[in-house]
C-alpha cells in the first residue's frame, strides 16, 4: 500500500511473532525508504544522495527475530525526512525558522544531523529554504510520534508479561578504513544494558568472525538512551552493521556479501534470544 504523507499509521511497519511473544524488541529506524512529496529538496540533490544515510535493508536483516518471538518495528519513511532516532525537540536552526535555543546545539545538530536533517549522509545540502515551525511539527507529529508511540507500547507489554524487555536496535555505518571493526555495540558506555548483554553480542558476532568495537564512534541514539534503563527493568543495546559486509559499494543496494551476513545476524540472533 503505498505511504501518504498526511497518513501517521503509514509511517512506521511492525512484523509481530506468530507464537509466543518474548521480552526482546528489535527496531530498525533508518531503513525506511519513502520519500514524502513535501520533502522539499534541493532538485539538484539527487535521490542517491538523498537516500545515503539510509540503513539499507537492516530491517530485512534483522528480521530473523521475529520468528523467535520478537516484535519488530521499522519507519517506513527516509530519515532524510525526519530522523526517529533524534530527540524531537533536537531542532536546527538553520532547517526550522522560529527555533528558541536555550543553550548551544546539540553536537548531532551541529553535524546536520539532528531531528529534521540539514544533510544527507554523503554531506550535501538536502534544502535551500528552511521549514516553518508548524511544518517541522507536523513532520513529527506524521511520523516520529506514532514511531515511538508504537515502540513504547511494544516495549510496555513486553516488561509487562516478563517483568524485563530488552529492545535491539539496528543500524547500518559506513564501511570503515583499514580493516575498521564489522560492528560497533553501543551500549551508551556501559549505561544502557547489563555487561552480560553487551558481552553475549560481541562473542556471537567473534565467533563467526566479525570484528567488533564497543561505543566509538556509536554508543547510542535517542532510542537507546530512552529505553536503556536498566534499573527499571528496560535495557537497550544499538547494534551498527557495516554496509561493506552486504551492500554493493558502486550501487548502495544488498550485494554478493548479503547472504552470508544475513546468515552470520541470522545465528548471532539466534544465540541472543535462545540465551
Amino acid at each position: 500500500m503505498p505511504l501518504h504523507p498526511d497518513s501517521p499509521a503509514s509511517a512506521l511497519v511492525i512484523h509481530r511473532p506468530d507464537g509466543v511473544v518474548g521480552p526482546w524488541v528489535f527496531a530498525s529506524p533508518h531503513s525506511g525508504t519513502f520519500l514524502p512529496a513535501d520533502l522539499g529538496a534541493d532538485p539538484a540533490v539527487d535521490e542517491g544522495s538523498l537516500r545515503s544515510a539510509e540503513d539499507v535493508a537492516m530491517d530485512v536483516l534483522a528480521r530473523p527475530g521475529v520468528a523467535l518471538g520478537a516484535p519488530l518495528i521499522a519507519c517506513a519513511v527516509s530519515r532524510a525526512y525526519v530522523d526517529v532516532n533524534r530527540a524531537p525537540d533536537d531542532m536546527d536552526p538553520e532547517v526550522v525558522t522560529g527555533v528558541a535555543q536555550a543553550g548551544p546545539v546539540s553536537p548531532r545538530v551541529q553535524a546536520g544531523y539532528g531531528v529534521i536533517p540539514r544533510l544527507t549522509g554523503d554531506g550535501c545540502l538536502i534544502r535551500t529554504t528552511r521549514l516553518s515551525a508548524t511544518e517541522a511539527a507536523g513532520r513529527i507529529d506524521r511520523v516520529h510520534r506514532p514511531y515511538h508511540a508504537a515502540l513504547a507500547a511494544l516495549m510496555t507489554a513486553a516488561k509487562a508479561r516478563h517483568g524485563q524487555s530488552t529492545l535491539i536496535d539496528w543500524h547500518s555505518m559506513p564501511p570503515g578504513r583499514d580493516g575498521g571493526p564489522d560492528v560497533v555495540l553501543g551500549d551508551r558506555h556501559g549505561s544502557s544494558c547489563s555487561t552480560t548483554l553487551t558481552r553475549r553480542a560481541r562473542a556471537a558476532f567473534e565467533r563467526r568472525g566479525w570484528r567488533v568495537a564497543l561505543n566509538r564512534p556509536y554508543a547510542g541514539g535517542y532510542a537507546t538512551r530512552l529505553w536503556g534503563r536498566p534499573d527499571e527493568g528496560v535495557e537497550a543495546l544499538q547494534i551498527e552493521i557495516s554496509r561493506g559486509r552486504y551492500l554493493d559499494p558502486t550501487t548502495g543496494r544488498p550485494g554478493p556479501g548479503f547472504g552470508a551476513a544475513q546468515a552470520v545476524i541470522r545465528q548471532v540472533i539466534e544465540d541472543l534470544l535462545g540465551g
